[in-house]
This record gives structure tokens, sequence and C-alpha cells, in this order.
């Protein structure tokens, strides 16, 4: 006869209750539903530790429950890529079967495996055999258009032979030529027989008005090519340092010139400027009062930037300070505002002056012109060291004994003794500026022209 522990295991019945007592309660057949959904819930949840990686826990535990397989299987589970589903279509049958290369004219046989369907057709491969089409000549045209007194026909028709069997490579060529029958020949002598030959034979068999290409071979350009390769390549060591050397030092010497040129362009434009200022200063001198607003509108004379300072115009509406037009703008740079600075001390004139109109227009002309005066012994003194730096070469030349030694004294065009090195130092100096920079102005060969007169006095009053 069954008895309750039965009837409980028949319905999946437990309990701590139910166990105790051994018989089966209202909660039991009520609630037995909710008690297998909470086994079932149970059993299907697993819960990864802590630090474990999921590749690794999912190598241990699956849904399942089960255990690791032992042997490597195919699974649907992982990360794996899809094998390709084949069709239920009939597989294309394959055959063993011979075939030939039409590039080989032995009528040697291969076998390899092709599909039935293209058994008959050509060579797949055939296509790419290219050869090159090498003209051919008749015995009437040889003896008319390519006779040459320097190659025989037997020569001319081993030299296609060849030309055809190995596809105009004239280095095979020349390395396959009979010498021994024939002459001895160079790769450019092949070369300029072959293209002379074809080119003779394009004009003769031309279309009249048709434009041809014929290829033009210069066996001398490759001659000397050559020849200049083989001496490149057969350079010692020291002929390669000593040409790195001279290129470099040609580098050096444009990198000077273009600087020099540039100086010059500088110096050139910092006289320019003097010259103009000079000659509108003077111009508003000799001027009436009454037209200077006119010559200021309708003349405008072409002063360069760099000459001295150009200051601000406050022509904005509003009230302004006139000390305001005493400020120095910003283009002026800490160095050159220290030097000016210094020459106004020397001069004796107030850093500050009182800021009335002339006092203001005269203070900003001189500054101007001091600065100008700086640039100016800027440039005379880059001018003299350069001319230091050129003489001394030339001694250290003239010592050397490449060019003759350079006279200190000159001659009078009076037939006097000569004035000296000074002299002749400054007519250095304006040698070299009349021949580095451009044309001069009117007014700088005055001024130079003074400037030698004053000194040729000073020379003569001496003692």
């Amino acid at each position: 006869m069954a008895t309750g522990a039965d009837v409980r295991d028949i319905l999946e019945l437990g309990g701590v209750e139910s166990e105790n007592t051994g018989t089966i309660n209202k909660k039991d057949i009520i609630n037995s539903d909710k008690k297998k959904s909470k086994k079932s819930s149970e059993t299907l949840t697993f819960k990864r530790p802590e630090g474990m990686h999921r590749e690794v826990y999912a190598l241990l535990y699956s849904d399942k429950k089960d255990a690791p397989p032992l042997l490597p299987s195919d699974t649907t589970q992982g990360y794996r890529t899809v094998k390709a589903k084949l069709g239920s279509k009939k597989v294309r049958p394959w055959k063993w079967m011979p075939f030939t290369n039409p590039a080989r004219k032995d009528g040697a046989m291969f076998y390899h495996w092709r599909r039935a369907a293209e058994e008959g057709k050509d060579y797949p491969f055939a296509r790419f055999n290219k050869t090159v089409q090498v003209p051919v000549y008749s015995e009437q045209e040889y003896q008319m258009y390519l006779h040459d007194d320097a190659w025989t026909k037997a020569e001319t028709d081993h030299l296609f032979d060849l030309a055809r069997r190995f596809d105009l490579r004239f280095v095979v060529i020349h390395d396959r030529y009979d010498h021994q029958q024939f002459k001895k020949r160079s790769v450019e002598d092949l070369k300029e027989r072959y293209y002379h030959i074809c080119a003779k034979l394009a004009n003769i068999r031309a279309a009249p008005g048709t434009d041809l290409k014929i290829p033009v071979f210069d066996a001398g350009h490759e001659r000397r090519r050559k020849e200049q390769l083989e001496r490149l390549y057969n350079r010692t060591p020291e002929q390669v340092a000593e040409e790195e050397y001279l290129i470099q030092e040609l580098r050096k010497i444009e990198t000077r010139k273009k600087e020099r040129e540039k100086r010059t362009q500088d110096l050139q434009k910092l006289i320019t400027a003097a010259d103009t200022t000079t000659e509108q200063r003077r111009a508003e001198r000799k001027a009436p009062k009454k037209k200077l607003p006119q010559k200021k509108e309708t003349e405008k004379p072409a002063v360069p930037e760099t000459a001295g300072i150009k200051f601000p115009d406050f022509k904005s509406a509003g009230v302004t300070l006139r000390s305001q037009r005493m400020k120095l703008p910003s283009s002026v740079g800490q160095k050159k505002i220290k030097a000016l600075e210094q020459m106004l001390m020397e001069l004796g004139v107030d850093l500050n002056p009182m800021p009335t109109e002339e006092i203001v227009q005269m203070f900003n002309e001189l500054r101007s012109d001091l600065v100008l005066l700086y640039e100016l012994k800027q440039a005379f003194a880059n001018c003299e060291y350069e001319l230091q730096m050129l003489r001394h070469r030339y001694e250290a030349l003239a010592k050397a004994g490449s060019i003759g030694p350079l006279s200190a004294e000159g001659t009078h065009p009076d037939g006097q003794a000569g004035l000296g090195i000074e002299e002749g130092k400054g007519d250095a100096k304006d040698q070299i500026i009349d021949v580095v920079g451009a044309p001069l102005t009117p007014n700088s060969r005055k001024r130079r022209e003074s400037a030698s007169s004053s000194s040729s006095i000073r020379k003569v009053k001496k003692p």
C-alpha cells in the first residue's frame, strides 16, 4: 500500500513540515506549481565567480551544466565562422587532359586537371606570350637600301636571327653573337645597325602622306653615357670626399652671395631714403607757407619704409594729446631705442621735451634722422668688414702665388705721388658699392665727390 512519502514523491512535493510529519497538507497541494518554478529557476541560473573571464567560465560550465569535452568537437556555440552552405547542385566534373603551349616550338605535351567543359580549348596562359615583330627584308631591298661596307649580309642576317630568338635583348644577343666567324662588335654597334635598318624599311614601306614614328638610336651618346658611368663608378674615396667638399663650398658661396645682395639692397634703400628726405626738406623750406598744404596733397615722394621712423598719423575724430605723436612706434626695436637715447644724450637733447607743434615735428624729424644715421653706420661697418675680409683673402692668395701682389700706393692724375693707403681703401670701397649695389643717384654721386675732394684737401694740408 502506498504511503504518504510515495505520494509526495509522485507529486514531487517536499518541505520540512511534510517530511517531518509524513502527511500531505493543503498547502502542499495548492502551492505545488510555485515550488516547481522556483526549483527550475534555481537549477538554471549560475553565477560566474568574480575575477574570472567570461570565456574561461564558458569552458568550465554551460547552461545545461555539462562538463567540458575531452576532445574538440564542432558545436554551434562560441566564436566561429559559419561554414559555406553548399547547394544541392551537381558538382562540375574535372578531367586529367593533355595540353600544349603555343610558345614552345618543340611540340612538348603536358598534362593537367581541367574542367570537362573546357576540353579542346586553347591554353589560357598562351595570351601572355607576346613576341617582338622583327622586320624581314628581301635580297633586293638589302642590295638597294640596306647595303653597308662595314657589315656583310651574312652578319646582318645573323643579327636579325638573334633578335628574333631573344626578343631584342641586346645584352643576350651580344653574348650569343658569333665573334669568331664575324667581326667583334659592341652592344652599341649591334643596336645602331638594327635600328638603322628598321628606320630604312619603315621609310621605304610607308605610304605617302603618313606620319611615321621612326626609332632613332644615338650610338655616340650611349657610348659617352657608359663611359661617364664607368668613370663615376671607378672613383676613389678621396675623389668622392673632395666632390662632396666642393659641393658644400659651392652652397656656402651661394648663401653668402644671397646675403650680400640683400645687404646691398638694404644699403641702397637707405641711401635713396636719405636723398629723398633731404630733397623733400629743401623743397619745403624753399616753397612759401601758403602752398605747403597743396604740395602735401599733390606730391607724395616715394620714401621707403626703412627710412628712419614712420610715426603714425592721428587723423581720427576726437581729442588727442600732442605728446602721443612723440611716442615711438612698435616697429622700432629695443636696440635702436637704446642707441637713439644714447645719441640724444650725447647731443644734449631732452628725451621728453615740451610737446608744442613745432617741437614735436622737429623732434620726430631729428629722431628719424638719427635712426637713419644709425642704420647707415651699421651698413658701413658691414661693408668695411667685408672689405677687410676680401683684402686678407687677396693677400693670402698673393702670398700663395696664385695672383699678383696688391699695390699699396696709387698715382695721382697730375703725376704726383700717391695719397696713401687710406685713399686706396676709399676707392676700393666705392668700387665695391658700385659693382654690387644698384646705380647711384645724382645726390649720392655729388656727396661722394665732395667727400673725396675734402679728404684730399686734408691730406695736402698735413705737414
